[in-house]
């Protein structure tokens, strides 16, 4: 069984080629997966209600996270380690700004620059070494050491992850709680072989209650209500603009934050082969 896992093949960069990194974004059960378990994620946040955040998405990939995260009316920066996975989402368009990196390595962002940071189905490569300088303990820490300082003071950062035993879950949260962070595990239908989600929320702001995890008889009122504030901004965005039309909107909500844009010219909104 194990052996099946992706992460006994080949270290991210390698097994999410350009041939998988097409298969992944394209399989429909993939992106219902990656849309549940940000919409959870987000909920997890326990961000302040109809407030847009700026958010980090670590493992970002082909954007499918960032994708929910944008419906939600959130701005994000992605992390990712695949120069494949990025490629896709440069030509799927995807909102957020995107960075080439590996996040065993720290995360390279100022001081309280997020209101918070997801991670869907990233964090369990941490747990293997890919070469012989890796130590998996070592990159976590560094990880949850940079991204302490990288969140803004009451922030939470939500990890879903898929653990491959009860050590690295151990190894996981031992390091996030060295790092600083406070919190543990959200288990969502615990009870169910093929629901069941692993969540490790992570608090900046000290000790404070976790949520609970879903149960299986409350899993269609729950559905519902992770649903609502992304309906509520899809009405509020009204229906899909032209293309040109939203980058120019884009820029404008992006000068007004204060960050370089370049300016606009006869080539804004075409289409540009753009690769990492």
């Amino acid at each position: 069984m194990s052996s099946k896992r992706p992460e006994h093949q080949a270290p991210p960069e390698v097994y999410y080629g350009e041939d998988e990194a097409r298969k992944y974004t394209q399989n429909t059960r993939i992106i219902e997966v990656q849309e549940k378990c940000t919409e959870r994620a987000l909920e997890l946040l326990a961000l302040p209600p109809d407030i847009s955040a700026m958010l980090l998405d670590l493992g970002c990939g082909s954007g499918l996270s960032g994708e929910a995260i944008t419906e939600n009316g959130h701005y994000w920066v992605g992390m990712d380690i695949s120069p494949s996975m990025l490629d896709v989402a440069l030509e799927r368009e995807v909102e957020g700004d995107m960075l080439l990196g590996d996040i065993g390595t720290g995360v390279p962002f100022r001081p309280g620059m997020f209101d918070g940071a997801i991670s869907i189905s990233a964090i369990q490569w941490l747990c293997y070494a890919d070469s012989a300088t890796h130590r998996p303990a070592k990159r976590l820490y560094k990880l949850f050491m940079t991204l302490f300082a990288s969140l803004s003071r009451g922030s939470r950062a939500v990890f879903q992850f898929y653990p491959e035993n009860d050590a690295q879950v151990e190894m996981v949260v031992s390091q996030a709680m060295r790092a600083g962070f406070t919190g543990g595990l959200v288990v969502d239908f615990p009870n169910s072989t093929k629901a069941k989600k692993i969540y490790l929320v992570l608090m900046t702001g000290g000790a404070a209650p976790l949520p609970s995890g879903l149960q299986e008889e409350g899993a269609a009122g729950s559905t519902q209500a992770l649903y609502q504030r992304r309906e509520r901004m899809k009405q509020m965005r009204g229906s899909r603009q032209p293309k040109k039309a939203w980058i120019m909107q884009k820029k404008e909500r992006r000068r007004k934050q204060g960050r370089d844009v370049r300016p606009n010219s006869k080539y804004t909104g075409r289409r540009r082969p753009e690769r990492f």
